[in-house]
């Protein structure tokens, strides 16, 4: 679905005693994150004055956020960022954006359900499709064609048992 705000992380932790933050991403590199310009909290949006990797978290920090004590109010907010913000390469979307996608033969153009679920595994992540009867559909070239973000459409390739 085009989604203007993704939720990419909570803050889990301060570092340090300056108030550096650290985000525990979800469901996207650190690095990107680090390239955002400007991160939303609470609705509010603030633009990070620094930003490393460190153990596979975002370490930042804010303008007057200089102390531990006032980095520890920020502790378990979540962060978003404006999609438009970010530029994932082709074929690639966040989690969020998939969920609720409408799926389709790619033959028949029959509707088969929704995306209901995306679950990650180290090779390939797997979407679990809800509709008349609930399947799983591997996110590999061979079952994906094509994701239409403008209509919220998924086509699949329907192999024989699949369903």
């Amino acid at each position: 679905m085009k989604l203007e705000f993704i939720e990419v992380g909570q803050i889990v932790n301060t570092h340090g005693v300056r108030g550096e933050l650290k985000l525990n991403p979800w469901d996207v590199e650190p690095e990107v994150l680090r390239r955002c310009k400007t991160f939303y909290i609470d609705g509010q949006a603030l633009r990070p004055a620094s930003a490393r990797i460190h153990k596979n978290c975002l370490l930042f920090t804010l303008p007057g956020v200089g102390d531990l004590d006032s980095a520890l109010g920020y502790k378990g907010k979540v962060v978003s960022i404006r999609r438009s913000d970010v530029r994932l390469p082709d074929g690639e979307y966040f989690t969020a954006e998939l969920l609720g996608l409408t799926v389709l033969d790619a033959e028949t153009k029959e509707e088969l359900g929704k995306i209901a679920d995306v679950i990650p595994y180290p090779g390939h992540d797997v979407y679990v499709v809800q509709g008349k009867k609930e399947f799983m559909v591997p996110a590999v070239p061979a079952f994906i064609g094509e994701i239409d973000m403008d209509k919220g459409t998924m086509e699949i390739h329907v192999w024989e048992g699949l369903i």
